[in-house]
């Protein structure tokens, strides 16, 4: 079943051959099927081949926390718990089960399973308490933060620890349990040594690691910049063999073999021919009706945990008022956005919680316009507005009840609306967003208010709107929201308003700030549920961002080679499908 380095060059070389045929002439190539791979198929079996759409940026874990280096690495490094991949309940997975928790001592005992790094050696407690020096000593980004709440863990013995913590923590388990092991072995040394240099964790970051020690389903073998990148089976993977989260897990393949491609249009076409199998990156809307009329293509479309939105500056007129914002929310037709933009694939975002994450998710806020034609939603808005002390020389709705051209609106205080900019990425970032920007001017321009969309280069829109808070309103997006919903303190809490802060939009709210606290404490996740639904039941009434939609993410594999993906939030490519995938008989 293994393949040779030999096999690998020789389909590297076809690879190559491949993309520049597809430039000269991609007519030729569509026609082009079963060049590689055609005879010995069980063979071929052996490795799972995988296209990425960019380089890692590093494969030493305390650098490479981009999208791609992730992809890689989390086959190697393994966390003590996992989240389950139907129920996105947190389940053991380097622990052994369930941790003990003593309410007046404030501690969890966690036993660790018998397990192995891919060296041959053993993962003891050990490890865990190393792995929690290395995060402090370093103050490791997107770790420290999380951990911070950790007085002291013991080792008990060698597959026992009990953490101490500071405080209760409602995202001990979510956030903190589930961070990635790893080796005091491997890199005791290497810290050591990165801790007498002047920028400790500058140092850390770029130790070149050519082969990491893991615990995960695979290893790395050969990495070639620019080329490929190959792993193979870890002979001493803990979990082979295992039920967890309801597979058995193998891995069932004997190596990954990833190749990057640098634009979709190469990559969809070597998916096609059965190139790779599977293709580890979003596919656009544009493919979908070409890839549906091949039968040897599976498309998976699932919900992602992401939030896109439009945000408002609270700071200020004219988003200072809530009322108003509750009226632009009210005209904003998202099903029209899911329709002409997302081109139905995807769901309109009623919560600040996407719906994929069921537990947390709360379907009871407050749906501005839900089921309202265009005509009634022009005429509530207008009488909220009304209501509120809003005035225009010509209003949007005539005391018969038409709809016409209104003039610019009034202020309550009688003075005129001051035009104002909603910001948008620009169409070549993300086209959605652009869109939904014009989108949402032409709807708010019926009800008088003089809006106008404006494009602005990524980075420079960042800056304007957390850095200086210098803007009217603005849409952007969280592309991976963690699964746990305390992401929502950060977002939303007073405190973090502030240049650089989550806290873009600048809500302030003392009864959202005390419930945040709360429920941020809470280990009671039945207690902590009942805060969390009531903090987006504020949120949506108060609107300081106003959920507009949520994207399928679109994946494709060939499916004459291997079957059994795993398909959970954020689609199929995670360590579940890894773990279980299996040669097609």
């Amino acid at each position: 079943m293994g393949q040779n380095k030999g096999t690998i060059n020789d389909w590297l070389k076809s690879q190559r051959k491949s993309c520049t045929i597809f430039f000269l002439s991609a007519a030729i190539l569509m026609g082009l099927t079963g060049i590689f791979f055609s005879c010995q198929k069980s063979s071929e079996q052996a490795l799972l081949k995988i296209g990425v759409p960019e380089e890692p940026r590093s494969l030493n874990l305390w650098l490479g926390t981009d999208a791609n280096s992730r992809k890689i690495l989390s086959q190697i490094y393994q966390p003590l718990y996992h989240r389950h991949p139907e129920t996105l309940e947190i389940i053991p997975w380097l622990a052994r089960s369930e941790p003990v928790f003593d309410r007046e001592a404030l501690t969890y005992t966690i036993k660790l399973r018998e397990a192995k790094w891919s060296d041959g050696s053993d993962f003891t407690s050990e490890d865990v308490l190393f792995t929690k020096k290395i995060f402090f000593d370093f103050k490791i980004p997107r770790y420290y933060s999380k951990w911070k709440i950790i007085k002291k863990i013991q080792a008990l013995d060698a597959h026992t620890v009990v953490f101490h913590l500071a405080k209760p923590s409602a995202i001990f388990m979510s956030r903190v349990m589930t961070a990635p092991m790893v080796s005091k072995r491997e890199w005791e040394a290497v810290a050591k040594d990165a801790l007498t240099k002047g920028k400790p964790l500058r140092s850390l970051q770029d130790y070149a690691i050519e082969k990491p020690i893991g615990t995960g389903p695979f290893t790395l073998t050969e990495y070639k910049k620019g080329a490929y990148i190959h792993m193979q089976k870890n002979p001493y993977f803990f979990g082979t063999g295992r039920k967890i989260g309801n597979h058995v897990l193998g891995p069932y393949v004997d190596s990954l073999l990833f190749r990057v491609y640098g634009t979709s249009d190469v990559a969809i076409l070597a998916l096609k021919k059965g190139d790779i199998d599977y293709y580890w990156g979003d596919i656009q809307p544009g493919y979908i009706k070409d890839l549906k009329e091949q039968t040897n293509i599976d498309l998976y479309f699932n919900k992602k945990s992401s939030l896109y939105y439009l945000g408002f500056n609270l700071r200020k007129a004219p988003f200072n008022d809530k009322i108003l914002r509750q009226a632009v929310a009210t005209v904003v037709n998202k099903e029209f956005i899911l329709t002409r933009i997302l081109q139905n694939f995807g769901t309109p975002m009623h919560s600040v919680v996407p719906s994929g994450n069921h537990f947390w998710y709360n379907p009871n806020v407050r749906k501005y316009g839900r089921e309202l034609d265009h005509e009634q939603r022009i005429k509530l808005a207008h009488e909220m507005l009304k209501d509120a002390g809003y005035s225009w020389d010509i209003p949007p709705v005539t005391k018969e009840g038409k709809i016409v051209t209104p003039s610019d609106i009034r202020l309550p205080s009688g003075e005129k609306m001051n035009k104002f900019v909603i910001l948008t990425p620009p169409a070549d970032y993300d086209p959605k967003r652009a869109f939904a920007g014009t989108m949402v001017q032409e709807w708010i321009r019926e009800l008088g208010l003089p809006a106008s969309a404006r494009p602005m280069a990524f980075n420079s829109l960042l800056d304007t709107v957390k850095g200086k808070h210098e803007f009217d309103a603005f849409i952007l997006g969280y592309g991976k929201l963690d699964l746990d919903p305390d992401y929502l303190r950060s977002f939303f809490f007073s405190k973090n308003d502030k240049p650089r802060g989550w806290n873009m939009s600048g809500y302030s709210n003392p009864e959202f700030d005390k419930i945040a606290n709360v429920q941020h404490s809470l280990v009671d996740t039945g207690k902590r549920k009942e805060l969390v639904w009531k903090m987006q039941e504020m949120i949506l009434e108060d609107i300081p961002y106003l959920p507009l939609y949520n994207p399928h993410i679109i994946e494709a594999t060939f499916n004459e080679n291997f079957n059994g993906w795993v398909a959970k939030v954020d689609g199929i490519g995670n360590i579940w499908s890894m773990c279980v995938i299996k040669p097609v008989e």
